[in-house]
């Protein structure tokens, strides 16, 4: 997509973090943008940022896990705007760093309901219309946690495994298209997916501190210049730059040094949130 002016883009999780600033960056290259979350304080707060630059934005709140409502997500945008290029996958949630043996399944399929659900079900509903345009560009987030597995985040690696396998398919079913998909993996950006978490350890802040640095406006700004190349995979921060070539140089051992590093960033994380 050679540039967004007087596209239409659709952005989940439109309510804070890389959603927002996504929405922000291509409201002011001129797309009109439709801003979705479930949110409804973040989803006016993201709209009030645009006030200047989209002021014919659209606000929806809507679960992304519930298929038809993604469907009637996909058939009001058409009606208004007539058309849709753009469509981002970005609505996430995180479950928290807790053993495998102890998770609660409710909350583990409540994590795959909305990270791999809402990206199935908005992938599902706007596909058709952006087959349509002369060229389109579908953009769902994955994580670097959809690139190797990760000690005691079983429900997060498996629903970010998940988006990026569907990715795949979706890569090769399109590539001869007008379509283009692209597989996004975020590292460490500083999101509230941590404090929002579902099963809170207590160490939350002190677990963003040091995890999550990187700034969401810059994660948007890599992942509309891959847009703009038509890059199919687009890696962000050199965390996630070094994990993917670690993993797929030699699987087992670069997993297990991954999981090593944050192990160590983790146990950091938990003694600053017990020292006085």
């Amino acid at each position: 997509m050679k540039n967004f002016h007087g596209k239409v883009a659709v952005i989940t999780g439109a309510g804070s973090g890389i959603g927002r600033a996504l929405a922000v960056a291509l409201a002011e290259s001129g797309a009109s943008t439709v801003l979705v979350d479930i949110d409804p304080a973040g989803l006016k707060e993201t709209g009030s940022l645009l006030a200047k630059s989209d002021e014919g934005h659209q606000e929806h709140i809507v679960d992304v896990s519930d298929r038809e409502a993604m469907s009637r997500l996909a058939e009001e945008t058409v009606d208004h705007y007539g058309r849709v290029d753009l469509m981002i996958n970005n609505a996430g949630i995180g479950m928290g760093v807790v053993p495998f043996h102890t998770t609660d399944m409710d909350l583990f399929e409540h994590v795959m309901r909305v990270n791999f659900n809402g990206t199935l079900h908005g992938s599902r509903a706007f596909a058709p219309h952006l087959l349509q345009r002369p060229e389109a560009a579908l953009v769902n987030i994955s994580s670097v946690f959809g690139l190797t597995g990760i000690d005691s985040n079983a429900a997060y690696c498996a629903s970010k495994f998940a988006v990026h396998g569907l990715n795949q398919a979706l890569y090769q079913e399109y590539r001869t298209t007008r379509l283009v998909v692209h597989s996004v993996h975020p590292g460490g950006v500083d999101t509230n997916i941590t404090r929002n978490s579902l099963a809170p350890s207590g160490y939350e802040e002190a677990f963003h501190a040091k995890f999550l640095k990187i700034p969401a406006q810059w994660a948007a700004s890599v992942i509309l210049k891959g847009v703009r190349r038509k890059k199919h995979r687009i890696l962000i921060g050199r965390e996630a730059h070094g994990l993917d070539i670690a993993v797929r140089l030699m699987p087992e051992w670069g997993g297990a040094l991954v999981n090593r590093i944050i192990r160590t960033k983790i146990a950091a994380a938990q003694d600053a949130w017990t020292t006085p």
